[in-house]
């Protein structure tokens, strides 16, 4: 069997709960570093950890890595890759990358030279002098860092945080990966009931649901690789019933969503219904301030941000009234994000943990309370 070097980016600060999942699923050689996850596998994990990954933010084919210090450089090492094993005739195949503190740092120059010597190699393989790039899409990345080029081809497509079931969505929601990540680090799978007493669109609530019932949260979408020649039909139909049967809907699990504002509860309803959990959830308008805590409940929330939704002075009166309201403990756990670095003195209690995550751009603390 065919193995290849597959390598998962994700936010920043989920790299051990990434690495994890890799684990659990089976693949090897598996090695983290920042904001990525490197392992090895056959056509079935990458469908599977497309499936299946909830904190990745893409599955990537490694094609090879070298250093590159001039473009000459840069255009020799693509010519030598083996693009033909991947990329036929009439395949889309753009290019798209990034470089940070290396010579070759102009983005679009990069781009330009990859994509001339990926047309040159498939050239001498097919002979021919013109690509229609009408077929199914090969996306290209380069990653370039401090002069170390990595050449990947991207298997997922769209992001993998686009699950499927969020086509709408409030004003700030949180990313559905980094909503997962949280949901992994509480522990939620562990608990009966999950509770947001600030719900949004739904996000933590839907993901909660789909790790407790262990739903794997790319099952209601597809992906680029699956339109591919080389694709194997037969493995993802194998490794979809994998995922469809490894589905626990007998748990014992509610989550409860409560919210100010009722579109957002209308939301979240649409979005858990979208998702195949709409059943496992009861969500009502509520203020805050008429929140009681639920016992033996896991309560996450991703509480309104000063420069985005209220001025500071309102979130921090928001983080008091959160304070006065939750008592958690090791039996009600509580996790909340939020970017404010002094939270814990409005919230009234220090974080038993704290750790560094990234909700898009703005750079987040993980409060977590669980002793």
């Amino acid at each position: 069997m065919t193995k290849f070097k597959l390598a998962a980016p994700c936010i920043f600060g989920l790299e051990s709960v990434l690495s994890g999942e890799v684990r659990r699923m089976g693949g090897e050689n598996v090695t983290t570093t920042d904001g990525r996850v490197t392992f090895e596998g056959g056509k079935e994990m990458i469908a599977r950890a497309n499936l299946r990954l909830s904190t990745a933010e893409r599955v990537l084919i490694e094609l090879g890595s070298f250093k590159a210090l001039s473009f000459a450089e840069l255009f020799d090492n693509v010519m030598a890759l083996p693009l033909e094993e991947f990329i036929d005739k009439d395949d889309a195949f753009p290019v798209k990358g990034h470089s940070i503190n290396s010579q070759l740092h102009s983005i679009p120059d990069c781009q330009s030279i990859i994509k001339k010597a990926a047309v040159e190699r498939l050239k001498n393989n097919y002979h021919t002098d013109w690509f229609e790039e009408t077929g199914a899409v090969h996306q290209l990345i380069f990653n370039i860092i401090k002069d170390e080029v990595s050449i990947y081809l991207d298997t997922s497509g769209a992001g993998l945080h686009k699950r499927g079931y969020r086509r709408n969505s409030n004003a700030a929601p949180i990313k559905e990966t980094l909503a997962a990540g949280i949901i992994d680090l509480a522990k939620v799978r562990l608990f009966d009931k999950l509770v947001d007493p600030m719900c949004g669109s739904g996000t933590f609530v839907v993901e909660g649901a789909y790790k407790a019932l262990n739903i794997a949260p790319g099952l209601r979408r597809s992906f680029a690789c699956e339109k591919w020649q080389q694709s194997d039909p037969a493995v993802w139909q194998a490794e979809r019933a994998a995922a469809v049967e490894a589905i626990n809907r007998t748990k014992e699990f509610k989550a409860l969503g409560f919210d100010i504002d009722p579109h957002a509860v209308d939301l979240t309803i649409e979005n858990a219904r979208k998702a195949g959990v709409g059943s496992k959830l009861s969500v009502c308008e509520q203020d805050i301030r008429g929140f009681k805590p639920q016992k033996g409940a896991v309560t996450i929330c991703n509480p309104p941000y000063g420069e985005r939704l209220l001025d500071i002075r309102q979130a921090e009166e928001l983080y008091k009234v959160l304070g006065e309201k939750l008592s958690p403990d090791k039996e009600s756990p509580c996790f909340i994000i939020t970017p404010h670095e002094e939270f814990e003195k409005f919230f009234g209690k220090k974080a038993d943990k704290k750790r560094k995550l990234y909700n898009g751009m703005i750079k987040c603390n993980l409060y977590m309370y669980f002793k």
